[in-house]
């Protein structure tokens, strides 16, 4: 009997001891983060949507002192994601290549590794899960939960050598996943860099002018109830390609997950009122009075909503307001 007790309380404080030399969540992400922008790798992964399956391979390196990305889709016609530094070249079939001055990739890739975890951390909570195995390798586990309810969350599974991610669940509010990042291979190695050398070469298309944002001082209309940290970070005027309808939009972001609030006149076409959401991205259209406003974005569809119902228009766009607006 006083050997059982002796052992179980030796595993107790050895336990305790695991758990006290575990870093914290948060120092957890700082290291990702770290180690996603400064390491030489390779990840082949899959990303599972409700009802599809793409394989994709990523390499990263730091060749003189910039970050090089390549990414690769692995099924279907050829398509690429090219970084040079701060700018990102795209790659897709049918489209002329473009590049664009950047330093994020608009790419299906975990979003946490281009976030700043610092800002997060005031709108989110960072739970240590343990420890778990995925694709072989063994993982630290980590919980990005929203404070406030109005938004989704992620589970992260990270190699315990690197640091980088080898899994990342999406989940609802309810728990469910609505997208999986998870690798099948990494390797973290010098020869990572080697082989990238060859994208300081290319020759990538011109870096595009982009039109210049509207203020949105200048936009009659403000959404009233954004989710705590939600900042706008663009605003524009454009006319729809197809019916030449004036649109106004304003992209909000809180660092991890976006949306944008549309606004146009209600015509023949406009419905009353739709929501569909397909994975993590929802769209929410309702018709109120004579304007027509739909929010899109990877946000649950009761905070869509409840976005929508928040817009509050001082003036639609007049004629002579719409004389302003670029073809």
């Amino acid at each position: 009997m006083k050997k059982t007790l002796i052992g179980a309380l030796a595993l107790v404080s050895l336990m305790s001891a695991q758990a006290s030399a575990d870093p914290s969540a948060e120092a957890l992400l700082h290291q990702m983060d770290t180690a996603s922008d400064t390491l030489d790798y390779e990840v082949s992964y899959i990303l599972v949507g409700k009802n599809s399956l793409e394989p994709l391979r990523f390499r990263h390196a730091q060749i003189d002192g910039n970050a090089y990305g390549h990414l690769m889709y692995l099924s279907g016609p050829p398509r690429e994601v090219i970084r040079r530094g701060g700018e990102i070249s795209y790659f897709e079939p049918g489209y002329d290549p473009f590049t664009i001055a950047s330093d994020h990739m608009v790419a299906p890739l975990p979003t946490l590794i281009q976030a700043d975890i610092d800002i997060l951390a005031k709108h989110y909570d960072f739970v240590s899960m343990g420890h778990s195995r995925e694709a072989g390798i063994d993982c630290h586990v980590v919980r990005i939960t929203p404070k406030d309810g109005e938004r989704y969350s992620y589970v992260l599974w990270l190699d315990e050598q690197s640091y980088l991610p080898v899994r990342a669940d999406l989940l609802d509010r309810d728990g469910d996943p609505l997208e999986q990042y998870r690798a099948l291979s990494l390797v973290v190695t010098p020869k990572i860099n080697e082989s990238m050398q060859k994208l300081t070469e290319l020759t990538l298309p011109p870096v595009l002018t982009l039109p210049l944002t509207t203020n949105r001082s200048e936009l009659d209309w403000q959404v009233t109830a954004l989710p705590n940290g939600f900042k706008p970070v663009y605003s524009n005027r454009h006319r729809l390609m197809m019916t030449k309808r004036a649109v106004e939009s304003q992209m909000f972001s809180d660092g991890l997950f976006s949306f944008s609030v549309y606004l146009a006149k209600a015509d023949d076409v406009s419905v009353r009122k739709q929501i569909v959401r397909q994975g993590r991205r929802t769209l929410h259209s309702v018709t109120s009075g004579n304007a027509e406003i739909t929010v899109v974005g990877d946000i649950p569809p009761e905070t869509a909503k409840r976005i929508a119902e928040s817009v509050r228009i001082n003036r639609m766009p007049t004629s002579e307001a719409e004389k302003k607006v670029s073809p």
